[in-house]
């Protein structure tokens, strides 16, 4: 039963939340993981310590024994949630007729420091500050964490904490232990600035508990309290770390109490000031003060960041928030870029197309790079290119990369079932790791050789040593050429000459020419190079353009396939948009999927699941990815036909109106609009960054 539809006296306990849907969330971040936020106040999705770690909380793939953290309202409420203006602290508003409440979540980045708050070393918490706006309402708070992606067990228990100041109203926390992580939850009671003295503060307690018969490995923390108007109370989620003193003297003085300071001798106000500069690193007093710097310093670290970006063109708003979301997905410590902070969200609900993105693609670096360098975020591409160009130092001992890679660049990608969790509304199986990783891709080294194409054009220039393992590759590609491979869709069934791969292998050639040119640089198998190119090019005219059809098809070997994976030709400048072969197949996707098209609610699917064979089987929804392709191809061949330039517009303005109530954007589309697979996706926002400066451009922006 949806909370909005409870009987008003009623309590709600927060672990029988409804099972929300994968569009029912939004996203926090920090750099180094994130989490998702569902409408009713619970973060249902969360890795520590970093994106790819093991999940603490995974309640949005199993209702029961995911874990979770929820701080919702025990009475009736209907909520809205969206991002603080211009950045990614996110608001959470529970409204009833008797009572207004938010929930403030950000995760602290490190360059959250404009006013010191971390000057005493970083703090990546999670910081989740409820407020009472109006009237009285009663919560209740669950921290259930479920470690290890619910494997391990844990303990959790009530202790001192010793990060407290003297005036707080309580001295304890909740510690979380299992045998790799341990994990504290903190708390500060808050009255509004203008309350009176003798105005309590809220009560509350934590207790500690079984969540009923769960599945869950370790008991949780509990509370129930209430708030009345201007009342708030902060909870703080970190890792516990091993924070060392000194000596025992230091260890005294850091922890000031009443009892340390007559022992010592000296003034309780005097401890206090001495006590936040010789507590360790990382573990500072916890006080009010702290908390308001963190917020506030997160909300100026998101603005700042956005507003360096150049943008002025149209669907400004819708832009920003992507570039937001995109940043949230920066790995800052090497600058790679994950796909999706989320894993094993299905395709279709009930089906197995169930993935990891928690890692960073090859294949994403030029579309990436392209909307960095537009909107101006130079900084960020140089280091996503850095990222990239170290993994060529790295290659495989043919001479190939690995398709995928880990945030800090391994390779071991191990996938794994986890068969013991239900997954999102029983869509079985729920999968770490991924597999593909060790799959042949021919595409990467198009995507590859455009991005350092785009960097040299655009941004950072290019070292000799760089160009050495760039001729070495394109050499390596220009022996691949005629081989078949799984490519961008990452079939699982049988190697075939895929179009994608053969157009994005002519890109990797052609942009190495160019380069060479460009720079007049040394280019011994020059001769090699422009032979490969031109025949891979007519080869493909050839045998990828069904004459009958009037299109381009998915492979070779499927002749009567269309794929929309093709819409990337004039978009990688292998084809004009005008050319009537590529508009003829345009003309083909864009019929119904009963007509033996691709486009159903001006949204675009990848190809007919149940007539070709992927060897994974099942159905999805329709592609964002796919669709914003679908619109940017439309939007160049709109400079030749106004017909194509006003169907770009009505099938982005569609696009715009799948996004979540928080504008997040996941892989795909269901057909009756609602979002599948693991989401935010970089690649749907990067994208849609890339069709609005296109189509505002073609439009006179």
């Amino acid at each position: 039963m949806s909370p909005a539809h409870l009987d008003p006296n009623e309590t709600l306990d927060s672990c029988n939340l409804p099972i929300r849907g994968i569009q029912d969330h939004a996203l926090i971040g920090n750099l180094r993981t994130a989490a998702l936020v569902s409408l009713d106040g619970s973060i249902e999705s969360m890795c520590i310590p970093y994106f790819d770690s093991p999940s603490i909380f995974a309640r949005i793939l199993d209702s029961e024994k995911g874990g979770h953290f929820s701080i919702s309202p025990t009475w009736a409420f209907k909520p809205k949630q969206t991002y603080s203006p211009n950045s990614n602290v996110l608001v959470t508003k529970f409204l009833n007729e008797d009572g207004v409440a938010t929930l403030t979540d950000l995760l602290v980045p490190k360059g959250a420091n404009r006013s010191g708050s971390q000057k005493k070393g970083i703090l990546p918490w999670l910081v989740r500050k409820v407020e009472c706006i109006r009237g009285t309402v009663p919560f209740r708070m669950e921290c259930a964490p479920a470690f290890n992606y619910c494997r391990d067990a844990h303990k959790a228990e009530i202790v001192e904490d010793n990060s407290l100041t003297t005036g707080c109203n309580h001295t304890t926390k909740a510690l979380f232990t299992s045998q790799s992580l341990s994990l504290d939850l903190r708390y500060l009671q808050l009255n509004p600035d203008d309350a009176p003295e003798e105005c309590s503060a809220p009560s509350l307690k934590l207790n500690i508990g079984p969540l009923g018969n769960r599945g869950l490995l370790g008991k949780a923390v509990t509370c129930n309290f209430e708030l009345q108007e201007g009342q708030s109370v902060v909870f703080i989620l970190r890792e516990v770390g091993d924070w060392s003193y000194q000596n025992e003297e230091h260890e005294n003085v850091a922890n000031p109490t009443p009892e340390r300071a007559k022992a010592l001798g000296v003034e309780l106000g005097t401890l206090l000031a001495a006590s936040s500069i010789l507590r360790p690193k990382e573990n500072p007093n916890l006080t009010p003060a702290l908390i308001a710097a963190l917020i506030r310093d997160t909300q100026c670290y998101w603005q700042d960041w956005i507003g360096r970006s150049k943008y002025r063109g149209r669907w400004r708003e819708a832009v920003h928030r992507s570039a937001l979301v995109l940043k949230m997905l920066v790995f800052e410590e090497t600058g790679a870029i994950i796909a999706a902070p989320t894993f094993a969200l299905p395709e279709h609900i009930g089906g197995g197309r169930n993935w990891d993105y928690r890692f960073t693609w090859v294949r994403d670096t030029s579309f990436s790079l392209y909307a960095l360098i537009r909107l101006g975020f130079t900084e960020e591409a140089n280091a996503y290119m850095d990222f990239i160009l170290a993994r060529l130092k790295d290659r495989n001992s043919d001479g190939s990369l690995q398709i995928v890679y880990t945030i800090h660049g391994g390779k071991d990608l191990e996938e794994i079932e986890l068969n013991h969790l239900a997954g999102h509304k029983d869509s079985k199986p729920v999968r770490i790791g991924n597999g593909a990783a060790d799959h042949l891709q021919l595409d990467i080294y198009g995507e590859l050789l455009d991005s350092i194409y785009l960097a040299q054009k655009y941004s950072k220039p290019l070292s000799w040593d760089s160009w050495v393992a760039v001729r070495q590759i394109i050499d390596f590609v220009c022996t691949q050429v005629d081989e078949p491979d799984l490519s961008i869709w990452e079939v699982r069934g049988a190697k075939k000459n895929f179009l994608y791969s053969k157009v994005m292998l002519w890109v990797a050639i052609d942009r190495g020419i160019r380069l060479a040119d460009k720079r007049c640089l040394p280019c011994p198998n020059r001769a090699k190079w422009l032979e490969s190119r031109d025949r891979l090019y007519e080869t493909i005219q050839e045998k990828g353009f069904n004459k009958k059809m009037g299109a381009f098809i998915q492979s070779y070997e499927d002749t009567e396939t269309l794929d929309s994976a093709v819409l990337i030709m004039p978009l990688v400048f292998f084809i004009s948009a005008a050319d009537p072969r590529f508009t003829s197949t345009l003309e083909n996707i864009l019929k119904k999927p009963e007509k033996g098209g691709l486009t159903a609610n001006n949204m675009v699917y990848r190809y007919n699941t149940s007539t070709s064979d992927d060897g994974v089987g099942g159905e999805e929804g329709a592609f964002s990815l796919c669709t914003l392709w679908c619109v940017e191809a439309m939007t160049r061949a709109g400079v030749y036909d106004r017909k194509y330039l006003d169907k770009a517009v009505h099938m982005f303005m569609d696009f715009l109106g799948y996004g979540n109530h928080a504008e997040l954007y996941s892989e795909e589309i269901s057909r009756g609009g609602e979002g599948l697979g693991n989401t935010p996706q970089a690649f749907s926002h990067v994208t849609l960054i890339s069709a609005a400066f296109n189509l505002d451009r073609a439009l006179g922006g």
